[in-house]
């Protein structure tokens, strides 16, 4: 999407205001959210997260002026979410939809100080997106023993960021995820690309989410990978991308 240069330019001077507080904000409850995470158990391991996360959506409405459109509703309880992933928006808003989630996410960001040690502690899985039988099973267990404290897994199973309009195939993993667990998988196809591009600057603008019907547990590999890929796809296939 082509921007006029004023609008560019007005998108960046937002763009830094919000880094700003956004950032100043993650100063204080990042630590909270470990502080949290190292003293606490239960429900006060989830406070940090859900904190954070809020303030991340306050300030990219309210600064950046971004809004959320949600077709559907996304339900609570164990389910397996499967996500369009074209932004860090909806990475970190995961936190924010639904609750106690446990979320797949890549190995490098364990990396990040402190923000790593806290996501560790509120259960986040973290895979080598290398792809190797190791790493699976690793995941695997991680996904099994989160949901056997009765949290929901969340992940991107396209395996990484796309760009707008991009519709790679299901990276490896998804379909043993979603064999081993016995979850219906509930899809979620979103446009944040649009408004949250990989460059700095980001755009006003309304992201456009469509919650898919739950897909049920025990079906072959190829008719499930099949289901999930459309409907994370669904606004690409509607025209709406």
């Amino acid at each position: 999407m082509r921007h006029n240069p004023l609008a560019t330019l007005l998108a960046l001077v937002r763009t830094i205001i919000f880094q700003i507080m956004f950032m100043g904000g993650s100063l204080i409850l990042v630590p909270l959210a470990l502080l949290l995470g190292l003293l606490g158990s239960g429900a006060s391991l989830y406070i940090g997260p859900k904190l954070w996360a809020g303030w991340f959506r306050l300030c990219s409405r309210a600064i950046t002026g971004i809004r959320i459109e949600i077709d559907g509703e996304i339900p609570q309880g164990l389910q397996l979410f499967a996500l369009k992933h074209e932004s860090a928006l909806e990475a970190i808003l995961t936190l924010w939809w639904f609750e106690r989630p446990a979320v797949v996410m890549k190995q490098e960001l364990r990396k990040i100080p402190i923000w790593g040690l806290a996501s560790a502690r509120h259960g986040s899985i973290f895979v080598d997106r290398s792809g190797s039988a190791g790493m699976l099973r690793e995941m695997m267990r991680q996904a099994q023993a989160a949901v056997g404290s009765g949290r929901p897994v969340v992940i991107f199973p396209e395996g990484t960021r796309v760009g707008v309009g991009e519709t790679p195939p299901l990276a490896a993993g998804f379909a043993g995820l979603y064999k081993m667990l016995k979850l219906p998988v509930v899809t979620v196809a979103l446009d944040s690309g649009s408004v949250w591009p990989k460059s700095f600057i980001k755009y006003p603008g309304t992201v456009h989410m469509k919650v898919g019907a739950p897909i049920p547990p025990g079906l072959p590999r190829g008719e499930v990978e099949a289901r999930v890929h459309a409907a994370i796809n669904a606004l690409q296939a509607e025209g709406r991308i």
